[in-house]
């Protein structure tokens, strides 16, 4: 893994929630980069949207600050983990990308 992306500090549920609490629809911004790693199949499922109603309404089970300052936040997608990589800044948030991982791959911090 690049150093870049490991995560160096753990941060608590609650405070991403006030952290992303701040921020209304509108604010959140997919990039180029958001569906890259998906495959096709996927593509018809997630869409803007549907990221975006997880970060706004849904619990994540864990988030992180990578090395590189984007946040890796992880929540529950069936039997898997949904991974998405934000890059939150004032006045938005920029999805970085997002993947479906094995529930098994939950970093451990």
């Amino acid at each position: 893994m690049i150093k870049g992306h490991q995560i160096q500090k753990k941060v608590k549920i609650g405070t991403f929630s006030d952290i992303i609490n701040q921020y209304k629809e509108e604010d959140i911004r997919t990039t180029k980069h958001t569906f890259f790693r998906l495959r096709e199949k996927e593509r018809k499922v997630f869409k803007d949207k549907v990221i975006k109603e997880y970060l706004l309404e849904q619990e994540p089970v864990l988030v992180g600050i990578q090395h590189n300052g984007n946040y890796a936040v992880f929540y529950r997608y069936n039997k898997d983990l949904l991974k998405v990589i934000l890059d939150i800044q004032t006045p938005s948030i920029n999805i970085v990308t997002f993947y479906i991982i094995d529930n098994n791959q939950m970093p451990k911090i």
